[in-house]
């Protein structure tokens, strides 16, 4: 992964973050727990998937699939 592709990662992670703590009302540790363990996060590292190149809707809709349903959309 490039620095460039590592930047929006680390972006988009962040604002994944505020908006878990925002809808679920959880505190910083929890929401970052249920990102990083989350499989959402795992395809958003991978370089292959595309996906850090997605906004924030369009990901938070998966990772908030993957916490309600226990599966990626």
């Amino acid at each position: 992964m490039t620095k460039d592709e590592r930047f929006l990662v680390e972006l988009l992670s962040n604002e994944l973050v505020e908006q878990l703590m925002k809808d679920y009302a959880w505190d910083i540790q929890k929401a970052m727990d249920v990102l990083y363990n989350s499989e959402t996060f795992s395809k958003l590292e991978d370089p292959r998937s595309g996906l850090y190149y997605q906004g924030l809707p369009y990901v938070y809709s998966y990772l908030k699939s993957e916490i309600e349903t226990g599966q990626m959309a």
